[in-house]
């Protein structure tokens, strides 16, 4: 393990973050010359554009046939979308929740979570799964963009250019301009995931640790570096929407799109390990269900709820690097956050979703 290599995991990190910005930004603005409503970009178009990285890796791994990477990567991005970057957002200024992300964004993250523990038991996403991962992305962007043209009014324009910086000249340089942004943010991309994944990798090997676990940490918080950056700043510019919508969104686009495409393109199918099903799907399925009763209480999420997201996050990463050198601790870690940690948790958030419900119906 040569010096190269970190310096290529480092340049594909940066690789990344800067196709993502170029990607989302030429995007964002060929979204706003078509019309299309803040809340659904926030979803749609830039929630797809911060996970296009995690496209680009998991689609790059499981060309190599490194499957590993490829899910772990994936459901590793969706732990981490949720509890450090919503965490570290509500930290920095308590975020407001819609009903409609109640409603329906959040139970179609739980439902395509549990749809990837159910096709993943049989230990891979077969070209038929990723067909039908695939085939719901497209169902679930088309019916957002159907929802924003029921719901468009007169004041999206200006709520467009007030979070975007959209000025509406819709001029054939303007268009060009953001085309060419489109085309060189996908070619860094490609460059950046290839560089990550091929030095994750060898950074493995050496080190003796499986690419799971590198793919669940390392690569996972490279490739959510964008939505990390956009969710953070959206709080601290309290811009709408954007926080909690870009992070919802890529979550269900990095099962149903991400893990679509990789099954589609893969030889074999994705190879799901069996600690993937025991432990990592069933943590972000309850890392998803987690969202209903913060969400619910106050349709807002606090900062007391930040740090406890941030707390779990630190906690699963703990079990992961603790599970990895077989450290003697490991048990008890398990045993307290098991049977102690987790239940007073979930007694706590219910408490506080029960005492919301009924100040609301008494008033």
């Amino acid at each position: 393990m040569s010096l190269i290599t970190f310096v290529l995991l480092v340049g594909g990190f940066i690789l990344l973050v800067l196709g993502a910005e170029l990607l989302v930004k030429g995007s964002s603005v060929l979204a706003g010359i078509l019309e299309i409503s803040p809340l659904i970009i926030g979803l749609t178009i830039v929630a797809y554009g911060t996970s296009a990285p995690e496209m680009a890796v998991s689609v790059m791994s499981s060309f190599a046939g490194q499957s590993d990477i490829a899910i772990g990567n994936a459901v590793g991005s969706n732990i981490l979308n949720i509890l450090l970057i919503l965490g570290l957002s509500a930290i920095v200024t308590p975020l407001v929740v819609r009903r409609q992300v109640i409603r329906s964004d959040v139970p179609i993250m739980i439902g395509v979570s549990i749809l990837l523990l159910m096709f993943g038991l049989d230990g891979k996403i077969s070209r038929v799964d990723g067909t039908i991962l695939f085939i719901g992305a497209v169902v679930y962007t088309f019916s957002l963009i159907y929802q924003s043209r029921r719901q468009s009014n007169g004041s999206d324009g200006d709520e467009f250019a007030e979070e975007y910086g959209f000025s509406g000249d819709s001029s054939a340089l303007v268009l060009g301009k953001n085309i060419l942004f489109i085309i060189v943010g996908i070619a860094l991309l490609v460059l950046g995931s290839r560089f990550l994944v091929n030095s994750a990798t060898e950074i493995a090997k050496a080190l003796g640790v499986s690419e799971l676990l590198i793919g669940l940490t390392i690569v996972s918080f490279g490739t959510s570096l964008p939505e990390l950056a956009t969710s953070v700043v959206a709080s601290i510019r309290d811009e709408r929407d954007i926080a909690v919508g870009n992070v919802l969104g890529s979550n269900i686009f990095n099962i149903l799109a991400v893990l679509g495409v990789a099954g589609i393109v893969a030889p074999d199918g994705i190879i799901v390990p069996d600690s993937a099903i025991a432990v990592d799907i069933p943590v972000a399925i309850a890392v998803a269900f987690a969202c209903l009763p913060i969400f619910y209480s106050g349709n807002r999420i606090n900062r007391w709820e930040g740090f406890l997201f941030v707390f779990y996050y630190l906690t699963y990463t703990g079990y992961l690097v603790l599970d990895a050198i077989n450290h003697d601790s490991l048990p008890i870690y398990s045993t307290v956050m098991l049977f102690f940690v987790i239940p007073l948790t979930v007694i706590t958030l219910i408490t506080v979703a029960l005492q919301e419900r009924n100040s609301q119906e008494k008033i």
